[in-house]
């Protein structure tokens, strides 16, 4: 009768700060249960702050104290091994709840122990859908869904740095942003990319949760300053548009809408390269003959991608799928060169060596017949390029001539395209400063010499008449200037305004 008695006073709270009372607001763990967890209302996509945990009521994790599920950590969860068969799909759905959980990693003292079990737990789960023989049902599907969008849909990013290479600053002399919470994402990651790539996973039932939203807050991810989770990102997103038909006009679209967003609005982004690369894969998959669709996405997003300053951090990856659609239609080759001709770098020296690159890639899959088209445009720019007086801008140019079959779309055009570029060729010869532009130009003359001796002295003789003619008129320039200035009465070293 006493205990009974005494069992029903109030019991006594702990001191002040030892970590006991989960309703303190302080935002400390409790010694030996996880907090109190929100209620996750349909679809388990909110998050808990700092140290709460998470879980969905009546999921069987703990008792519920208002409507609200509590898992103690003093009550470990067995292993798979140790369960029937016939209870391994509680136990992880047990185990998925208790992944839920979501720390403060900005101290690494806070919740060492609670850490640890999660990332445990974690690497369980990764066994668990690695070794599963079975197909998943749509409760797995749905505790690994709500599991992977609470741990991963984080709505307190780091504050993303200003993009330093539009300030022309070199991105390589900054530091990466590391997370750090990344010990335990890196195992989330892995435990989707596994779920994602598994053949237990049935793509039909499992679009109900990897829905359009879902997907749209997994591309919203790209931006990370972290480029490991951009590379887990870029994993699987290239899995999901594999397994998930139906979503792959969706995805392209998002990523269009991301890109526009970059081009014409921000011009920052830290996930543009990994989506290129992406979309280099796609693109390779892509059906003969091209869809309009993908032909507007050439000409609306490839090509002016090569607008931003910062496009350095990406060409390659660019580079790559310009040229896949030119090898795939070789046709696309005039609106490619048009397009690059269109953006090209005018006092962005380094920009320009990329650009000629991307120019002999694109080449070498051009046909006759859509070189013919853009020659003209294009070797203007070229001979321009040749005479840069920046020595890698001219011997880039010049190198396309080491290119057979450019070198053989050339000869086929000579009479066009030598008139051209002959007084580049010339002035190069005569007077730049840098010896190796100079011995590579000579190079190109004796092919051309040694291509039609007798077309060439037709070019040299009209080169040399129009020089003479450029003489005789600034002659008469500086002349009339004089006449003008002594009928004006203008002292002599005093210039006209």
């Amino acid at each position: 009768m006493i205990k009974q008695i005494l069992g029903r006073l109030p019991k006594k709270t702990g001191k002040a700060g030892d970590g006991r009372d989960a309703a303190t607001g302080n935002g400390n763990e409790p010694s030996n249960s996880y907090s109190v967890a929100r209620s996750v209302e349909p679809g388990g996509n909110k998050r808990a702050g700092n140290g709460e945990h998470l879980a969905p009521a009546g999921s069987g994790s703990g008792p519920a104290v208002n409507g609200t599920v509590v898992y103690h950590s003093n009550e470990p969860l067995p292993a798979f091994k140790d369960v029937p068969v016939s209870e391994k799909q509680n136990l992880f759905v047990r185990k998925a709840t208790l992944c839920c959980a979501v720390y403060d990693f900005a101290d690494p003292t806070k919740n060492l122990k609670e850490k640890e079990m999660k990332r445990q737990t974690l690497m369980e789960l990764v066994d668990y859908v690695t070794s599963a023989n079975g197909k998943f049902s749509e409760v797995i599907m749905l505790e690994i869904s709500k599991m992977v969008a609470i741990n991963l849909f984080r709505s307190s990013n780091p504050t993303p740095r200003d993009n330093k290479a539009i300030e022309g600053v070199d991105m390589e002399e900054e530091e990466p942003l590391m997370d750090p919470a990344w010990s335990h994402l890196q195992i989330v990651y892995e435990v989707f990319l596994r779920f994602v790539a598994s053949q237990e996973t049935d793509a039909k039932l499992a679009k109900r949760y990897i829905d359009h939203s879902f997907i749209l807050k997994l591309l919203d991810l790209f931006d990370s300053e972290d480029h490991r989770e951009r590379d887990y990102l870029k994993t699987i997103l290239h899995r999901i548009y594999g397994k998930f038909m139906v979503h792959r006009p969706f995805i392209r679209k998002a990523i269009n809408n991301i890109f526009y967003r970059f081009i014409f609005e921000t011009e920052k982004h830290n996930g543009v390269a990994e989506l290129l690369e992406i979309l280099g894969s796609i693109i390779n998959g892509f059906a003969l003959p091209l869809k309009e669709e993908h032909k507007l996405f050439l000409l609306r997003v490839l090509v002016p991608l090569h607008k931003p300053k910062s496009v350095a951090a990406y060409h390659q990856q660019l580079s790559y799928c310009i040229t896949q659609f030119v090898e795939k239609d070789c046709k696309l080759a005039d609106t490619v060169i048009r397009g690059l001709l269109k953006y090209w770098p005018i006092t962005n020296s380094t920009k320009e060596v990329m650009f000629l690159g991307e120019l002999e890639e694109v080449l070498e899959a051009t046909q006759l017949a859509e070189f013919q088209r853009c020659m003209v445009p294009l070797f203007r720019q070229i001979a321009h390029s040749m005479n840069s007086s920046h020595f890698q801008v001219a011997e880039r140019a010049l190198f396309l001539w080491n290119n057979d079959h450019i070198e053989n779309l050339i000869k086929q055009n000579y009479k066009v395209l030598l008139p051209i570029i002959f007084p580049a060729l010339e002035r190069n010869a005569r007077g730049h400063w840098n010896q190796a532009v100079r011995s590579l130009t000579l190079n190109v003359r004796k092919l051309f010499s040694d291509h039609d001796s007798a077309f060439f002295g037709e070019c040299m003789q009209k080169f040399d008449d129009d020089e003479l003619r450029q003489e005789e008129s600034t002659s008469k320039r500086e002349a009339l200037w004089k006449r003008l200035e002594e009928m004006g009465g203008i002292p002599n070293g005093i210039s006209s305004q």
